[in-house]
This record gives C-alpha cells, sequence and structure tokens, in this order.
C-alpha cells in the first residue's frame, strides 16, 4: 500500500533521497534548494541513511565533489538553484562529456540580475544545451516520482538527470503525496555496478582527457548519441514506474487536447492553474481549449509533440525564461522548429509569463486563450513577442 504523506517539494525529494541511499552527497546551500541538503543531513545524523555527506565551500566544489565521487564508482548526486548552478557552469559541461550518470535537484528560481530568489526557468533553460538530461514536475508528487527515476535513466544511458521543480511554489508548498514503500524503491533503483570507474584496481583508466580536434567531434556524437537513446530509457522507466505505482508518465501530459481547436503548450507548476482555466472555458462556454505539459525538455521529444498538437488550430507556447530572440523563448524556439518541421498548419504564438515569479492567474489564461481564438479566426499575430501580466508603463 502507498503512503499518504502531507509533504513540501523539498521535502519530497528529500525523502526520495533517503529512500535511494546514495552514496555521496557534496553541496552548498542556496535558496530555494537549501531544505533539500538540510532534509537528507538529518536522515544521515540520525543513522537513517549511510550517505557520505560532503561540506564544500562552493556551488562549484559540489558539483566538482559530485563528479569526482561518480567517477570513482559512488552513486552521488547534489541540489541546487539559480545562481547556485550557474556557478556550477563548468562542471555542467564536463559531467555530461565525461558521460557521468549524476542526478541534480534542481528548485527553478531566477538568475540574477536583478536579485530575485522566486520561480522562474532561466538557470534550467540556460544550461539547456549542456547535455543534460532535463525532467521537469508540475506538482510535489510529480517531483517525487521523476526524483525516483532519475537514477535508473541516468544509470542506463551514461548521462547526467536534471530534475527540476519551481521555486517556493512547490518546493516549500505542501501537497498530499503518495510515497512509495522503501523496499519497493529499492528494488526499483536497485545498485550502480558501473563497467567502469576510476577505483578498479583491475583497470587502469582516467577520466576528461584532453581532446584535440582529431577527437572532440566524436565525443560529441556520442553524446548526441545517448541523448536519443535516452528517450526510449525515459519511456521505459515510466512504464517500469507505472507498473509499481499506477501512476502514468510520458514526455509530456496531455489535458483535454484530443479535441481542443486551442493549446497551450507550457512546463511546470502554472500547468495546474491552466488546466482550472480549461475546465471553466469548456464547462461555461463549450470552447475546445486544451493544454500539452511538457515534462521532458531534454531529450526534446520533438515529432511527439509535433503529433500530439497536429489538430489544433492556434497554439500559445508559453516560456517561463526570456532567450532575448526576436521571435521566441527557448521552449518557444523548439516548440515552433518541432511543428515546421512537420508542416503544421497551426498558428503560433510564443509568450512570456511568470517571470522572477510573477503569478498567473485563470483569468490570464482565459484571455490566452481568447487571443488564439482571434488568431485562428483572423489569420493575423500582432502579438508574438508578449508578456503576460506586463504592468503598463
Amino acid at each position: 500500500m502507498a503512503i499518504l504523506e502531507r509533504l513540501s517539494g523539498n521535502e519530497a525529494v528529500a525523502y526520495a533521497i533517503k529512500q535511494i541511499n546514495p552514496d555521496v552527497f557534496p553541496a552548498f546551500p542556496i535558496t530555494p534548494s537549501t531544505e533539500i541538503p538540510q532534509y537528507v543531513a538529518n536522515y544521515i545524523a540520525n543513522g537513517e541513511i549511510d550517505t557520505e555527506f560532503i561540506h564544500v565551500e562552493s556551488e562549484h566544489s559540489a558539483m566538482s565533489a559530485t563528479l569526482g565521487a561518480c567517477a570513482a564508482g559512488a552513486r552521488a548526486l547534489t541540489a541546487t538553484s539559480s545562481c547556485g548552478m550557474a556557478l556550477m557552469w563548468e562542471e555542467l559541461y564536463v559531467a555530461a562529456s565525461d558521460r557521468l550518470p549524476i542526478v541534480l535537484a534542481l528548485v527553478n528560481r531566477a538568475l540574477t540580475g536583478p536579485i530575485n530568489i522566486n520561480a522562474d526557468h532561466s538557470d534550467s533553460m540556460g544550461a539547456r544545451d549542456a547535455g543534460w538530461i532535463q525532467i521537469y514536475a508540475e506538482s510535489n508528487q510529480e517531483a517525487y516520482d521523476n526524483f525516483l527515476q532519475a537514477f535508473p535513466i541516468a544509470e542506463k544511458v551514461n548521462l547526467p538527470v536534471m530534475i527540476c521543480q519551481d521555486g517556493f511554489i512547490t518546493s516549500h508548498g505542501v501537497e498530499n503525496i503518495l510515497l512509495v514503500e522503501d523496499d519497493l524503491v529499492k528494488d526499483f533503483v536497485g545498485e550502480r555496478n558501473p563497467e567502469h570507474y576510476l577505483l578498479n584496481e583491475k583497470e587502469t583508466m582516467a577520466l576528461g582527457p584532453y581532446a584535440v580536434s582529431n577527437y572532440y567531434m566524436e565525443t560529441k556524437r556520442a553524446q548526441r548519441q545517448a541523448m536519443i537513446d535516452a528517450k526510449q530509457a525515459i519511456l521505459d522507466m515510466a512504464e517500469k514506474f507505472k507498473e509499481m505505482t499506477g501512476r502514468e508518465y510520458g514526455f509530456f501530459e496531455s489535458y483535454r487536447l484530443e479535441d481542443a481547436d486551442y493549446a497551450i503548450v507550457i512546463i511546470g507548476s502554472a500547468a495546474g492553474t491552466a488546466k482550472a482555466a480549461i475546465d471553466k472555458i469548456r464547462e461555461q462556454t463549450g470552447k475546445k481549449v486544451g493544454m500539452l505539459k511538457i515534462r521532458v525538455f531534454r531529450p526534446f521529444p520533438e515529432e511527439e509533440i509535433a503529433r500530439a498538437l497536429e489538430h489544433v488550430k492556434a497554439v500559445a507556447i508559453m516560456d517561463r525564461s526570456e532567450m532575448f530572440s526576436a521571435t521566441s523563448g527557448p521552449l518557444g524556439a523548439e516548440v515552433r522548429a518541432a511543428l515546421f518541421a512537420a508542416k503544421s498548419q497551426a498558428e503560433v504564438v510564443n509568450y512570456f509569463y511568470g517571470l522572477g515569479g510573477r503569478d498567473i492567474t485563470v483569468e490570464d489564461f482565459e484571455d490566452i486563450y481568447s487571443r488564439l481564438e482571434t488568431i485562428a479566426d483572423t489569420h493575423e499575430i500582432t502579438d508574438m513577442y508578449d508578456y503576460i501580466g506586463l504592468r503598463s508603463r
């Protein structure tokens, strides 16, 4: 029987870490992810797990220590947010290119400047090309479930995995959550048994060598293949997780999308508000509106997204981070490219919302669907690059 609890997103991730009982956890505190290593340190101090907790002097050191532990053969992870991950930047690329199955608990927070401690996706989206698998959560339940799946996925394809949730919205908000029994988690996650590792006394190896021009490109091609292979690994692990819990996951979640004329594509906690708006619009007006909530951003499920949206008349892609491109944000660029490649006939716009933690409401989503209806009727787009909820000048 599943265990019913009331936990914040940070507590849920920490509890997942407790159940996994990794070998090494280096960490340096930064809001709003600080609670994760704090809870895990308490579990260690109370003798509930035997993870080695390493106190480091910076986030760069946290990722460096995680790299070293993982390369040595340990199951290792860390946690951070925002500027903390920015300080890890060099090491993010090292982890991916060295094909280390590290897991990072990332609590999404706006990058400075100006200084802001609230949720947006500028930290993880800034690292979207570092070679990490990226999986996002709408709710505390999803943050917990995603984390349980992270190590088996990482270790299947030898790529690091970033498990993302929205700072303060899910990380500190308390929700009812179903926990998996400890013995089931142990069987599901298993033990790490690397084929090659630095402390293997029977094998001489180096890690992170200097690659001249004759070899660098081949390394990147190998990383790309691992990211391609990760798609099936993610689906296989989701199927195994469904067998254990009954909870179903994939690359994305479709909400009332099957017959929708107008759709929103979004990532993270604001999907819950969008669902409320969809239910309200359908109940009060009968208009066919729906949503595609992206769970897996890397590897990007381009063909699957295009198929899911192939029947809609108009799409609004919602970005919670800026890219300062002429016409789109990071999610917008990817989805628009997918629809273009699929020769989609849908009208597409890209809106920015929630930057620095700004609220987005049911009424905001109602307005967006109204815009989509007008765009579908007129085939005129006058607000491609717009900010939802921006104060008038």
